[in-house]
């Protein structure tokens, strides 16, 4: 590997954050998680490092935890100064080595454009699923009753506690929402509701806005009331309420081996877009 004497990889500190902005903007290879959270925010936490050559960051990392013991990448900058897998090597072997001080993590990322699938294999992550896309654009309402004792409202700000215990309970550590994400969510969202059964919130929805229409960003219910019809209820709901705002086309993503949420949108009027993004996970011990 071909670096500069003068070339080091150190932690990203906050005065970084203008040379880091400019790097996302001129960068011709790019990859940003799809997070609630702008890529800058994540400055003070670790590991978020910088390949710096005469005090020019020319690439940068970051790949903070969270939820705990999982390390989503959620960005990776190249200038172009050094190639694709230099930057990229050294920087993650950074960010790896990071990791293992601090216990066992599962190291991920999501495969937005191709070329960072080699980056990712040659470092030892694998695939072991997909991001499905999907779409609704029939204007027609959902039929679908709500069940027994159901009730659906719009979040609040203090159910956000009970809504990341929801989230918790419904999905595998590594696709889980903190709290701390959700409150980033919160604010962002142009929808969000949650179901509640006999005064429990049971299942949330949160969805944005977008030019075409509006996109189902999160949908969870606790596995003790999944199959009674609590997550159709909330996406009828939402479909209704999108409506009257004039966003008829709906999306929606969600992994491709999630038989039950497919099933659920499918019934829902959703079909695939034929996008499918392919996710990369390693074992960090």
């Amino acid at each position: 590997m071909t670096v500069g004497l003068n070339t080091q990889v150190r932690p990203a500190v906050l005065t970084d954050q203008r040379q880091i902005a400019n790097l996302m903007h001129i960068s011709p290879h790019i990859h940003r998680h799809l997070d609630w959270r702008y890529p800058l925010d994540w400055l003070g936490t670790t590991p978020f490092y910088v390949l710096e050559d005469q005090g020019q960051v020319t690439a940068a990392l970051a790949c903070p935890p969270d939820p705990p013991q999982v390390a989503w990448v959620r960005l990776f900058a190249n200038s172009g100064k050094y190639s694709l897998e230099e930057s990229w090597q050294l920087l993650w072997e950074a960010a790896r080595r990071d990791l293992q001080h601090k216990g066992h993590f599962s190291a991920a990322a999501i495969v937005l454009q191709d070329w960072f699938t080699a980056l990712l294999f040659s470092s030892g992550f694998s695939s072991s699923q997909s991001i499905v896309m999907l779409e609704r654009d029939e204007e027609n309402p959902l039929a679908a009753s709500l069940p027994a004792g159901l009730a659906i409202r719009g979040m609040l700000q203090y159910d956000l506690p009970s809504v990341a215990e929801v989230d918790a309970s419904a999905f595998d550590l590594l696709w889980q929402n903190s709290q701390p994400s959700l409150e980033k969510a919160y604010p962002q969202a142009a929808l969000a509701s949650v179901a509640e059964l006999d005064g429990q919130i049971v299942g949330y929805q949160i969805s944005t806005r977008n030019p075409l229409g509006a996109h189902l960003a999160r949908l969870a219910v606790r596995p003790e009331v999944q199959g009674h019809g609590v997550g159709l209820a909330l996406v009828a709901d939402l479909i209704r309420q999108a409506g009257l705002r004039g966003m008829s086309r709906l999306t929606v993503n969600t992994q491709s081996d999630n038989a039950v949420s497919l099933a659920l949108y499918q019934r829902a009027g959703f079909h695939e877009t034929g996008e499918r993004y392919p996710v990369y996970v390693q074992q960090i011990p």
